[in-house]
């Protein structure tokens, strides 16, 4: 009788810990997920704001971390597409949002393209859940397309646009769409078609602040463009213009519902920085997704157990290294907070101006020379004469003053597609404060995942970024095929 007591307590008790463990994952379920993507964002950029985030303040050898860089689950994915071990947006962007590999310039379509894959949003959005997509670049552009359109090429601007304007989403926030009237403006404004089917549309701040729940399907594009359509760098914003964190908070007052919601927040512009390597406006656009991320971090605290929020990149851009040769073991991330532009501003600003008020044969380099230091603290008369030649050459290039050196097959290998003169005056800056490149492109190296919330330690390890939807859609407990 004595044994059989034991064994009903043994049995009463594995049932409590059975339904205690049931009970746990069921309050895990994840109803408010958020997915921030540093596009180009790898490991050196990451680590870069965080040195640049000590330096501004102390002369000590420490890292500050970031907000989701103090994250308490780190994991780390491979990022090779079907064709390549160097994938671009399209195809990074399709595996994280369908967990299916395609190849460069491809969206949510298999290799062939011809079968079309179903994003993680729209998952999501079957389930009952709220979608919201916001980047800071043009919402037609290719990571934030990965969650709503699917398309054979990238570069299908007013085809993507349609999809986006016929969406059942509820929020898109951020930059402009590209080629809303198609690429040779004579199409119906997508603008238009996205208002007849049900959105609001605004690109006004008086439009923005006036947003409140219940406001419906909404597109808002920030009123302060640059860049063919997008939100301008962080380091070029000025006082009461929108930020990314102002975009997410806005997406969470809209989206905020019982059943849920997804939201996927791009930092575009870090992806574009670095492919013009420039640091400084790399640093100001990580330090912008982390003052977004501060704000959904701010939001996990009214539902800790329901909230998860995963930050990651799509691939890392340029190739860039805390480490120059020219500066051997030493850094001086000081002089990348004399930066007060990025390349395009300083393109914007002061040398288009200058390009087309001077002639070729008046131009002087003498007379760019307070700008450049009131640009990027370049003090010219302090530089080697190697850096003081190589900037003359790029002066020269960019003013279409002839000359022997460098060689014009080498263009590309000094210059990418920039501004001579502006590219080389960033590098030459960096260099300074210890910060290389090794390409004007994207690079395959693997890329780091940070999770906090709700069924955050599915993504500790090391992975494919396939398994990333997989994770997602695991921690949403949604049924996908």
């Amino acid at each position: 009788m004595k044994n059989r007591f034991i064994v009903l307590v043994c049995v009463i008790g594995f049932l409590f810990l059975f339904a205690g463990c049931c009970n746990s994952n069921r309050d895990g379920q994840v109803k408010y997920l958020f997915l921030f993507i540093g596009d180009g964002m790898g490991m050196a950029q990451i680590n870069a704001a965080e040195v640049f985030a000590t330096a501004r303040s102390s002369s000590e050898i420490t890292v500050t971390h970031l907000d989701f860089s103090a994250f308490p689950v780190t994991g780390l994915t491979t990022t090779h597409d079907a064709g390549s071990f160097i994938t671009d947006s399209a195809s990074a962007g399709t595996a994280i949002a369908t967990g299916r590999k395609t190849l460069n310039g491809v969206i949510n379509m298999d290799v062939g393209k011809t079968e079309k894959f179903k994003s993680i949003a729209e998952y999501a959005h079957e389930a009952g859940m709220k979608v919201g997509i916001v980047s800071t670049v043009t919402l037609n552009h290719a990571t934030p397309a990965c969650f709503y359109a699917q398309s054979p090429s990238r570069n299908d601007y007013y085809d993507i646009a349609v999809q986006l304007a016929t969406s059942p989403f509820d929020y898109f926030g951020g930059g402009s769409i590209d080629q809303r009237r198609g690429r040779n403006n004579d199409q119906l404004d997508a603008a238009e078609i996205a208002t007849a089917n049900g959105f609001t549309y605004i690109d006004t701040i008086e439009g923005f602040n006036a947003l409140k729940r219940g406001a419906g399907k909404v597109i808002a594009i920030n009123p302060v463009l640059q860049d063919g359509g997008a939100m301008k760098y962080d380091i070029d914003r000025k006082p009461g213009e929108l930020s990314l964190a102002d975009f997410t908070r806005k997406g969470i007052e809209l989206l905020e519902n019982p059943k849920g919601f997804f939201m996927m927040v791009e930092g575009g512009k870090i992806d574009w920085a670095s492919h013009a390597n420039d640091a400084g406006a790399v640093i100001h656009d990580v330090l912008a997704l982390d003052a977004a991320v501060r704000v959904a971090i701010e939001f996990a605290k009214k539902y800790p157990k329901e909230t998860l929020i995963v930050v990651t990149g799509d691939h890392e851009t340029g190739g860039m290294s805390i480490g120059f040769a020219g500066t051997h073991t030493d850094t001086a991330f000081d002089k990348i907070a004399l930066q007060t532009r990025s390349f395009v501003a300083f393109n914007d600003e002061v040398l288009n101006p200058y390009k087309a008020h001077t002639a070729a044969n008046n131009a002087r380099l003498a007379d760019l020379l307070p700008a450049i230091n009131e640009s990027f603290g370049i003090d010219f008369n302090s530089l080697s004469d190697v850096q003081k030649q190589a900037i003359e050459w790029a002066f020269q290039r960019s003013m279409g003053i002839t000359h022997t050196r460098p060689f014009a097959e080498d263009r590309y290998l000094l210059y990418g597609w920039y501004e001579p003169l502006t590219v080389t005056l960033t590098q030459i800056l960096n260099q300074t404060a210890g910060i290389g490149w090794t390409s004007y492109s994207h690079t395959g190296v693997p890329l780091p995942v940070f999770a906090s919330g709700a069924q955050q330690a599915l993504f500790g390890g090391y992975y494919d970024n396939t398994e990333l939807f997989f994770k997602m859609a695991q921690a949403m407990q949604l049924k996908v095929d």
